[in-house]
């Protein structure tokens, strides 16, 4: 009875001898209603909220209604968008989040003629086709330190990345060697980057060379063009980085693994992907090539 709920809304801040006179309903009346097993409806509506706080909490607040939504009903709990929202809404339950990284497609995509070879054409039709690369730093207390990662656009996933506290050379090369080492290579394979020192250094070109891949890099001063790396560093930066109180080399080291190995990688839901993880993509895809 929504007379009853009202009353019980509002206990502990007047009596209920009190509200009842005000809502002209029985004591004896509320308290029978109060002692009431709850219905089918109403238990359903709860095991929605400890089911949604759980898996927020999972998340990290990370993920917003649409991925909650995937995530309960693929854990059999079968609920809208919309159900989600509001739920959401009224647990105060609000994902972390950032202004969203939009690119426009390069009016010379067709050419394929320049040293831009990517041409803001972010999406691949198979593993191992387009990798982006790209450097960010993070503050900790005694400066900075500075990760370099490698993804591969058909996914999403990051296949190779590195850290530490100075912007060199080796800096990339290592994360390209991590992504090379866990990944079949082939022949004609882009591999795309800004214009940095380090990406047109000769030990690195050399690297591209002797695997076959083609270099890629961004026009001068042209951040669009390599969209896709911004946009992941971005989102690690609102999902994990600022939620944490990096102070040290070791603990940056710790908020990248456990973004990239144990959650973006395996668990992230991409839109783009049809809400599943990059994982589960490329899982997916070896499973249809069989």
């Amino acid at each position: 009875m929504v007379r009853y709920a009202f009353i019980e809304s509002l206990r502990g801040q007047h009596t209920v001898q009190k509200m009842c006179r005000w809502a002209r309903v029985s004591r004896s009346g509320y308290y029978k209603w109060r002692s009431r097993a709850p219905s089918a409806r109403e238990l359903r509506r709860l095991n929605a909220e400890r089911m949604l706080t759980a898996l927020f909490n999972r998340f990290k607040a990370r993920y917003g209604s649409p991925r909650m939504t995937v995530e309960l009903n693929e854990s059999g709990f079968p609920i809208s968008e919309n159900t989600v929202a509001k739920l959401m809404e009224k647990q105060g339950l609000k994902a972390r989040n950032g202004k969203g990284y939009k690119y426009f497609p390069d009016v010379l995509a067709r050419n394929h003629v320049s040293d831009n070879l990517l041409r803001r054409n972010f999406s691949a039709s198979k593993p191992n086709e387009k990798w982006v690369s790209d450097i960010t730093y993070i503050k900790v207390e005694k400066g900075f330190v500075y990760l370099a990662v490698i993804m591969d656009l058909f996914s999403r996933k990051i296949i190779g990345w590195s850290l530490d506290t100075t912007m060199t050379n080796q800096l990339i090369m290592d994360a390209f060697r991590m992504a090379v080492a866990s990944r079949k290579v082939e022949p004609g394979l882009i591999l795309h980057s800004d214009r940095g020192v380090q990406y047109r250094s000769g030990e690195y070109q050399a690297l591209l060379l002797n695997e076959g891949i083609r270099p890629s890099m961004s026009r001068k001063g042209n951040c669009w063009d390599n969209a896709a790396m911004e946009s992941f560093f971005a989102r690690f930066k609102v999902e994990a980085l600022y939620a944490e109180d990096i102070s040290t080399k070791q603990e940056a080291y710790s908020c990248v693994f456990d973004y990239i190995e144990l959650f973006y990688n395996s668990h992230r839901r991409h839109s783009s992907l049809g809400y599943r993880s990059p994982r589960a993509y490329e899982n997916e895809y070896a499973q249809m090539c069989a």
